[in-house]
């Protein structure tokens, strides 16, 4: 019951985020349901049917993304202090944001099938006078176990990848044991290692208590070598007031393998990024000296075109990598030549959020460079635009923008403590929102013309 009053407790903008998942849910759901029917309507076509089913794996993709960066946002299911008391802790919690993903991408599913079964004319007759009837099969009936597959495929991915991306870790570093080859033979009252001497708890030596290689205090290790006070039976001395055992103290921050990297460090990945791009736009002008016949469509691609599929895919993988180091770089740009306060405000807030804000945007620059390049392949009247396309268009371009949304209300819900220290130290609000709307202007000065260009190049080849 708690469950679910923090679910319809949400408030209206959070809503409006689920709705968002459902509506792309119910577009792919529908996207995948129209592969089917024209699969039942045209049987011959096996392999133009698999490639229409194939191409759907980018609305999915697009859909799960959404919906993960929905729940990554969803202030109700973000762990509190005092909610692991009511039995509300983080597995628990992950639970609950996996079932409210689950809700909003069967709602949009069960969408989907109503409007399929709708232009089908399975519910009350067809209509728009059968426009719809050519590739939905209508007048055949539906395979049950083939519709609930299809209808089930975007609520499964989206639930499975939010329960592995919220699952509880622990927050201590994994310590990993480590061997240690003493070079020789301890003998009892002999040199210890490293040259220290070992003592025994009489001696009242100041190696009594102080730890020793290995987090060992000496007096242990001169009890393990067969010392007198290892029948004596009292414990160790303790340590003195104020030294912390070693043994029980956390590993340096230097010492962690995964260490977050500060607001100075930039993202890593940047030259691999810019030599898929590379390679993308070469495989792609090298394909265009023999244009593919016959010409290349979303049912038919021909052998030739194996060469274009690639290098969009270089290019789109090099763009989403390459988003945060530029990310990066527009806020050190930001910052130079001698800055004022807004602009350093802008531009350390762009370094710091550069792998988070870097990863959507990169993803949707690489949509528009796709889209600029479909729309040069359809630009002909022989091959038009058909509702399908547009719809995917649509789905993929929509989840890709509102998943940059969704990721800069949650880049603003992590600068909430830092927002809300500066306002108590006197600063503007005007100052904060100027920085933020800098912010934006510069990743969209910086980015647009690049977009555009890899736009160009990309469709170039299919120009000629």
């Amino acid at each position: 019951m708690l469950d679910l009053r923090l679910t319809r407790a949400a408030r209206p903008a959070v809503q409006l985020r689920r709705l968002l998942v459902a509506a792309a849910s119910a577009g792919t759901g529908f996207l995948l349901l129209s592969c089917l029917g024209y699969a039942l309507k045209r049987p011959e076509a096996a392999g133009s049917g698999a490639l229409r089913l194939a191409w759907c794996v980018v609305p999915v993709a697009a859909t799960v993304y959404l919906a993960l960066a929905v729940a990554r946002t969803d202030p109700g299911t973000r762990p509190r202090p005092g909610l692991s008391a009511i039995g509300l802790g983080p597995a628990r919690l992950m639970a609950v944001s996996a079932l409210v993903t689950a809700l909003s991408t069967t709602l949009g599913s069960l969408v989907a099938l109503s409007l399929f079964l709708h232009l089908r004319g399975d519910l009350t007759g067809l209509p728009f006078d059968g426009a719809a009837a050519s590739f939905l099969a209508a007048g055949k009936s539906l395979p049950l176990a083939a519709t609930l597959t299809l209808l089930a495929v975007v609520p499964v991915v989206a639930t499975v990848a939010v329960a592995l991306a919220l699952r509880p870790r622990d927050p201590r570093p994994v310590v990993r044991p480590q061997r240690r080859y003493l070079p020789f033979v301890r003998q009892a009252g002999g040199p210890a290692m490293g040259g220290r001497t070992a003592s025994g708890p009489a001696s009242g030596g100041p190696a009594a208590g102080r730890p020793a290689a290995g987090g060992r205090t000496a007096e242990v290790e001169a009890a393990g070598g067969g010392g007198a006070s290892a029948g004596e039976g009292t414990p160790a001395a303790a340590a003195p007031a104020g030294v912390i055992d070693p043994r029980f103290t956390s590993p340096s921050l230097t010492d962690k393998a995964d260490d977050g990297k500060g607001p100075g460090d930039t993202p890593s990945g940047l030259p691999w990024a810019v030599a898929l791009v590379a390679a993308g736009l070469t495989a792609q002008a090298y394909a265009g000296r023999t244009p593919p016949t016959p010409a290349f469509t979303f049912t038919t691609v021909p052998t030739g075109a194996g060469l274009f599929l690639l290098g969009w895919l270089l290019t789109a993988v090099g763009l989403v990598l390459a988003a945060p180091g530029l990310t990066h770089l527009c806020g050190r740009l930001l910052q130079c030549a001698r800055p004022g306060a807004l602009r350093l405000l802008a531009g350390r807030g762009l370094m710091a959020e550069a792998t988070r804000i870097g990863r959507p945007l990169g993803i949707l620059c690489a949509v528009t460079a796709a889209g600029y390049a479909v729309t040069t392949l359809y630009d002909s009247p022989g091959r038009p635009f058909g509702p399908l396309s547009a719809l995917g268009a649509l789905v993929v371009a929509g989840c890709a923008f509102a998943t940059l949304l969704t990721v800069a209300v949650e880049t603003r819900q992590g600068r909430a403590e830092t927002t809300d220290a500066l306002l108590r130290l006197g600063a503007p609000a005007t100052v904060l929102r100027g920085a933020a709307a800098l912010r934006a202007f510069a990743l969209l000065a910086f980015f647009a013309p690049l977009t555009l260009a890899i736009s160009a190049l990309a469709a170039f080849p299919l120009t000629r």
